[in-house]
């Protein structure tokens, strides 16, 4: 990577507040074609995604019905990072998003270790996703090689994520649509299931949660288990805080994204996994299926298998476009701070970072080629690579709030058109939920592989970091908090 250089724009004012001249929230060329609903989308789309519809059923046997009590505490450590992450997009638009939080609040070590995390977890999920893709579309199509199906699908939303971010907001929100939709389908079903008002179906009542050992029949020791089963699938949400900053007014559209997405995504969340441990016995559900589909069996829909698969497809390929782009803006982001070569800084006439989007993608392109020599052994290395990750950036974003809130109210408090309520104490209480996270993974067996890939991860680039520091690259406190704007 280059050495440090200066990005242009260069800050005029207070450092919370971003480089002023032009489009404070652009430069660098990005457009701000983003729209309120792209953005309301992005917020559900980013979240409801496969780990949802499949990854439910691993949960739903460990912790059985109290498997809900996982959820809520995962669904509430989300979402006051959400929240975090909101107050400071609103107040400081930037497509680098916690990476470049972290940069202002402790130090450019931070924002680069912070961004180069995303950068390699989000290309490796997106390697990951277009595996998953492609093995189900081949399983409708077994004359085609998997290999060919995953080199199309991959070329063709890293063309669409280079056109124009308007095209990429198009994408996303009629995927996140469709995935909405099939959560809407399924409440409004199993509600009425519930309610005994499906034909041929008799509601089983509470018998499910209180029958077969009660809601608790693993005991608590279930509930943490299952935690760590289920935080990882609300991964994906910090996304709409880069969208944001190519919007057309950021503060207004983060503001009205984040606050809709909170109560949707517990609702489509929380409502739906309630459903399934009413209506489906915890130790009927088989590994590998999805309880979806189990439920819909029971209720008798006709080609329910079919139909979740169809959902699980559009999740995956809806998750991997999001992915392309958080990982090619982060990678702009880090550009134009002077921690990533400054090719990755040009975009098209559109305002597209189309370098960016290229180095992004090629990862993937290579994952295929992996994928074809050493089939199911890649998807599962990768998994295990991405590990903790997530609740490192987590933690990130925490610490990034916790000083950044403090200087905005002494410095600019006119930035702070969002407020999370309950500072400081919700953003230490989400800090030290994720530590918690963190120490419980350490102690689980399952968990623990996980973590340590994660933790050497984030320790070759603190390393990284240093020796850029002691090679005069700036990396320290010196440059002080306000370097980078994207």
């Amino acid at each position: 990577m280059p050495a440090r250089t200066a990005p242009a724009p260069t800050p005029t004012h207070d450092a919370c507040a971003g480089p002023p001249q032009q489009d404070p929230h652009q430069p660098e060329g990005l457009a701000s074609s983003l729209r309120p609903r792209h953005l309301t989308m992005l917020a559900l789309g980013g979240v409801i995604g496969a780990g949802l519809f499949v990854g439910s059923g691993t949960g739903l046997r460990v912790a059985g019905p109290a498997i809900i009590i996982s959820y809520a505490l995962a669904a509430a450590l989300a979402l006051l990072v959400m929240r975090m992450l909101g107050e400071l997009a609103a107040a400081m638009p930037a497509s680098g998003s916690f990476s470049v939080y972290a940069d202002r609040a402790l130090g450019r070590w931070a924002g680069f270790t912070a961004g180069w995390l995303y950068w390699w977890v989000t290309v490796v999920a997106i390697a990951i996703e277009l595996i998953a893709a492609s093995t189900i579309l081949h399983q409708w199509m077994p004359a085609v090689p998997r290999w060919a199906i995953a080199l199309v699908a991959l070329a063709a939303f890293t063309q669409t994520n280079m056109l124009s971010v308007s095209s990429f907001g198009e994408a996303e929100f009629w995927f996140a649509g469709i995935k909405v939709a099939a959560i809407i389908a399924f409440l409004a079903l199993g509600v009425a299931a519930l309610c005994g008002a499906v034909p041929g179906v008799d509601s089983p009542g509470m018998a499910n949660l209180t029958g077969r050992g009660g809601f608790l029949p693993q005991g608590w020791d279930s509930v943490v288990a299952g935690l760590l089963t289920v935080v990882f699938a609300f991964g994906g949400m910090e996304v709409i805080t880069m969208a944001a900053a190519e919007s057309g007014d950021p503060a207004r559209s983060v503001t009205k994204a984040v606050s809709s997405a909170i109560w949707r995504i517990s609702l489509f969340y929380l409502g739906s996994i309630a459903v399934i441990i009413t209506l489906l016995p915890w130790d009927a559900v088989e590994p590998g299926r999805s309880p979806y589909v189990a439920v819909l069996d029971r209720l008798g829909v006709p080609g329910a298998g079919r139909l979740i698969e169809v959902v699980v497809l559009i999740a995956l390929l809806s998750a991997m476009n999001a992915n392309l782009y958080g990982a090619s803006r982060m990678a702009h982001s880090l550009a134009a701070r002077g921690d990533a070569p400054r090719a990755l800084l040009r975009t098209s006439r559109r305002g597209a970072p189309r370098v960016a989007v290229a180095a992004s993608a090629a990862f993937g392109f290579v994952s295929i080629a992996l994928d074809h020599g050493w089939p199911d052994q890649v998807l599962a290395f990768l998994a295990k690579a991405m590990g903790g990750a997530m609740l490192y950036m987590w933690l990130t974003v925490a610490a990034a709030h916790l000083v950044l809130r403090r200087r905005l109210e002494r410095e600019e408090p006119h930035l702070l058109v969002v407020r999370m309520r309950g500072y400081p104490y919700l953003s230490w209480a989400a800090a030290a939920g994720i530590v918690a996270v963190l120490v419980l993974m350490a102690f689980d067996p399952e968990a623990r592989g996980q973590l340590g890939w994660s933790t050497l991860l984030v320790l070759v680039l603190l390393a990284t970091a240093g020796v850029r520091a002691l090679r005069g690259r700036g990396l320290g406190d010196g440059d002080g908090p306000g370097t980078g704007g994207t």
